[in-house]
Formats: C-alpha cells, sequence, structure tokens
C-alpha cells in the first residue's frame, strides 16, 4: 500500500456524517437543543429514519407529549441499555 492513501469508506465518515437519528433507539433520554422546547429533557418514543424525525415524550412535562423533533434538534444523554429478551 502506498503512503498517504485513505480507503474510500474512510471517506464517506468524514464526508457523509451519518445522522444522530441513525444512531438513536427508543427509550433513549435526550436533550433538545433547538426549537420551543430547548434545554428540556426528553425520552425517545418513535423514530422515523426516513424522514430524520423523532417522537420525544418529555419528562418534566405533567402529562406526556410526544413532540415530533428533527434529528439536528437533539443531543443524546443516556443510552437505553436493551435487555436481550429470551423466549421460553
Amino acid at each position: 500500500s502506498s503512503a498517504g492513501t485513505i480507503p474510500i469508506e474512510e471517506l464517506e465518515k468524514i464526508l457523509m456524517p451519518t445522522s444522530i437519528v441513525q444512531k438513536v433507539n427508543k427509550g433513549d433520554l435526550i436533550e433538545l437543543i433547538d426549537g420551543p422546547f430547548k434545554k428540556e429533557k426528553a425520552r425517545v418514543a418513535k423514530i422515523d429514519r426516513d424522514k430524520d424525525e423523532i417522537t420525544v415524550e418529555l419528562i418534566e412535562a405533567a402529562v406526556p407529549i410526544p413532540v415530533v423533533v428533527k434529528g439536528d434538534d437533539i443531543r443524546i444523554l443516556r443510552k437505553e441499555v436493551e435487555e436481550e429478551e429470551t423466549e421460553e
């Protein structure tokens, strides 16, 4: 291999950043970083990866209100650890 060459796969990761929507999972704790609910914490209720949208429920709200947000508007605080479901 010649010095200074980079595999195309490595370049794709840099040039085509994956949306946070691809990394988030149902149940994850997120913080809204933009929009009317900025700085609010919420839990991921539903993910629409095709539209780059996430439906979240605000933690602080007295009644859980589903709010649809764009992937650019959130920051993941804590990943929900998925427990392996065992079939008997």
